[in-house]
């Protein structure tokens, strides 16, 4: 393990060959499919005191797992990186929905007796694909952009602050743009069942962060003595559609 630490820019970093940045982004990428497969479009809930049913999207207890990846991504490597698998986890995306609408058309087999569920677990209408997609693109990358900026200012103290700070804004735009944009006017979707779940998913997906703050502080810090890096983004083009180098 190397105890000596390199100070990167940006533009650097895009040029610099990590060991473990491919693993993770391939956690990234199995998180954010799998949430997204599994959990998004169930509405659950809670039983608060009194009896009141609180509700919140199922997803949003592993989906947040993504962003605090996300942040180590750009915490370690800098946004550069982080960009890219950003857009590596949208095309995976991308062709998880268009694997899913082929299957789900295809004609089932004479007497196969689940095409009626399988419709309705992975024939997403293009409004939850756009939706996701959408939300997904511009929550990561507002997440990414917001963290990179505070480790500037803040000259790479008080990891917490950004990891928490980015994670209010980006997953603000997420849970903002996927729900009304996914469900709103569907029955079963009355509109205040639908505000419930939009603050719900933002408090949840933010509590989970300053939960797991601990966590996120340890593989941080681990995967920096292991690449012995320090990136800080200055002179990074922050667009998102930047070529990285």
């Amino acid at each position: 393990m190397t105890e000596q630490t390199e100070r990167l820019d940006g533009q650097a970093s895009g040029r610099r060959h990590f060991r473990y940045s491919d693993l993770v982004m391939a956690a990234f990428v199995t998180i954010l499919l799998l949430s997204n497969i599994i959990g998004a479009s169930k509405p659950s809930f809670v039983t608060l005191p009194g009896g009141r049913e609180w509700s919140f999207g199922a997803g949003v207890l592993f989906f947040p797992v993504s962003y605090i990846i996300g942040d180590v991504l750009t915490e370690v490597y800098g946004y550069a990186h982080a960009r890219r698998v950003i857009w590596t986890g949208f095309a995976a995306l991308l062709f998880m929905a268009f694997m899913a609408w082929v299957v789900v058309s295809l004609p089932p087999a004479k007497g196969w007796p689940g095409q009626e569920s399988y419709e309705f677990v992975f024939g997403n209408s293009w409004r939850i694909v756009a939706a996701s997609m959408t939300a997904f693109w511009v929550g990561e990358f507002a997440n990414s952009y917001v963290l990179a900026r505070m480790k500037l200012w803040t000259a790479g103290r008080m990891l917490w602050t950004r990891t928490i700070g980015s994670t209010v804004i980006g997953q603000a735009f997420d849970s903002l743009i996927f729900y009304p944009l996914a469900f709103y006017g569907l029955a079963g979707w009355p509109p205040e069942q639908l505000m419930q779940v939009v603050v719900s998913q933002w408090l949840i997906k933010v509590s989970w962060e300053a939960l797991l703050t601990p966590l996120t502080y340890c593989v941080v810090g681990w995967l920096k003595r292991r690449e012995g890096v320090e990136v800080f983004d200055t002179g990074t083009d922050f667009s998102p559609f930047a070529r990285s180098e």
